[in-house]
């Protein structure tokens, strides 16, 4: 590694071996074109290959690596510390190698298509086994790390480890078992539980912990347990030990309702897009509890549920309302007596508010990307409401606007043309694209007309 002391290269070592995969990622991406006969050149070797190591450990050690997140002292699911998976693939390069060298070679092979290759699940027994015997340094430091996250956290971690080849087995139909409801993949997902609970009669929830591990949207479990448990009753599934997926997808309901409580209306658009993608997981969460729970009315879980609902609607309705204020604030009208009557015009005599407009932009945002969520959310009749009226109130404004600007009635036309510019951005979400650039083309022949060019 020229150009960098052994001192150096040791800090570096140790800050990426310690940095999380995506963080890994990101290095490599960011050193992807940097000439490896530079000072950063090692550096960039480095990284490389601690990313290709990576990606090996995470094939061989598939089932159970999702579950490996920050300290392991997760109270609400089955979590083990990062470090721990750092131990335990160390301890595998120097407990197996002739097994590491064959696990190379067959995940350079392997195809996307073809089962995984035995040598990844002899490799998670021979973790299992060192876990367990505690005599290896790495499996032993390991072990220690898991106790400290929670009581008998190694052997909960090596119980895991016993389901691998059914997990590895089982993630390779868990799309096709999410995606499709059909008596084929109901029953092959009641066969792989059945063959869990064989190896462990206590292994059903730590078998659907490592399935969830595998989703991007991990709540999607619930149609799997809901498949092997043919659409359980909230009664029977609350008193089941998967009680606690249902309950973590309600919890994370209400986290995400104070989300959209919370939302920062000085933020702008980027705000206003997180705030509406919260609502649509939230909207989504509650479908999938709707979906695989027979849930009662007035029992626990579905009185709370409603509620949930009801507490959504109520949200995102005052949120609708916040937009309207924010964009009458963005175009500010006064009152003008124009024959005999008092009406409200455009005001045109002072600034376009920076901070009123990006309060508007935030909450239209939001109005706008709700618009997918909004018929289940129970709020789709309010966002129509709102979208009606405000986009009248816009034609109105503008077509003020633009007559004052052809009559010449416009002190600084350079304030008029912001207010129209502003108008037109919200258009554009309230209504699409091509509202925004009708109010920007009359805009320009409004100006043309004003100022026409002087006779030859």
């Amino acid at each position: 590694m020229p150009g960098l002391s052994a001192h150096k290269i040791a800090i570096v070592r140790t800050l990426v071996e310690s940095s999380p995969d995506k963080v890994v990622g990101a290095l490599q991406a960011a050193l992807a074109s940097t000439d490896l006969d530079s000072d950063l050149g090692g550096v960039r070797r480095l990284v490389e290959h601690e990313a290709q190591d990576r990606r090996l450990r995470n094939v061989v050690l598939q089932p159970v690596a999702a579950l490996f997140l920050g300290d392991g002292r997760a109270t609400d699911r089955l979590t083990f510390p990062t470090r721990a998976l750092a131990l335990i693939w160390r301890g595998l390069k120097q407990d197996a190698p002739n097994e590491m060298a064959i696990a190379v070679a067959a995940a350079v092979e392997m195809r996307a298509d073809e089962p995984d290759p035995g040598v990844f699940d002899i490799l998670a027994a021979r973790a299992a086994d060192g876990l367990r015997r505690r005599e290896q340094r790495d499996f032993r430091a390991a072990a220690e790390v898991c106790d400290l996250a929670r009581p008998g956290g190694a052997d909960l971690l090596c119980s895991c480890l016993d389901l691998g080849p059914i997990g590895r087995a089982a993630t390779r139909r868990l799309g096709e078992w999410i995606s499709r409801t059909s008596d084929e993949n109901t029953a092959a997902a009641r066969l792989a539980y059945k063959d869990a609970v064989d190896v462990a009669e206590d292994a059903g929830p730590r078998f659907f912990e490592m399935l969830a591990g595998q989703l991007a949207s991990p709540w999607m479990v619930l149609r799997i347990i809901s498949a092997v448990m043919d659409r359980p009753h909230e009664t029977y599934l609350a008193q089941s030990e998967c009680a606690g997926f249902a309950l973590r997808v309600m919890d994370d309901i209400d986290l995400g309702l104070v989300a959209i409580a919370k939302l920062d209306v000085d933020g702008g658009p980027r705000a206003g897009l997180a705030a509406a993608k919260v609502v649509e997981d939230v909207t989504l969460r509650i479908s999938e509890l709707e979906q695989t729970i027979e849930l009662a009315r007035a029992g626990p879980w579905g009185s709370r549920l409603a509620k949930q609902k009801q507490a959504l609607a109520a949200c995102v309705e005052d949120r609708l309302r916040a937009a309207e204020k924010a964009a009458g604030d963005a175009l500010p009208t006064q009152g003008a007596k124009i024959a005999r009557l008092f009406k409200q015009v455009p005001r045109l005599d002072i600034p376009l508010d920076p901070s009123a407009f990006t309060r508007a932009m935030t909450l239209l945002t939001f109005t706008h990307q709700i618009r997918s969520s909004a018929n289940y959310g129970g709020f789709a009749s309010a966002r129509t409401k709102l979208c009606e009226k405000l986009g009248e109130t816009i034609d109105h404004y503008v077509e003020e606007v633009l007559d004052r600007l052809r009559e010449g009635e416009v002190a600084d036309p350079g304030l008029a043309r912001a207010r129209l510019e502003a108008a037109a951005e919200f258009s554009a979400l309230i209504r699409d694209p091509k509202a925004a650039e009708i109010i920007r083309r009359r805009m320009l022949a409004a100006c043309v007309e004003s100022h026409p060019e002087p006779e030859a």
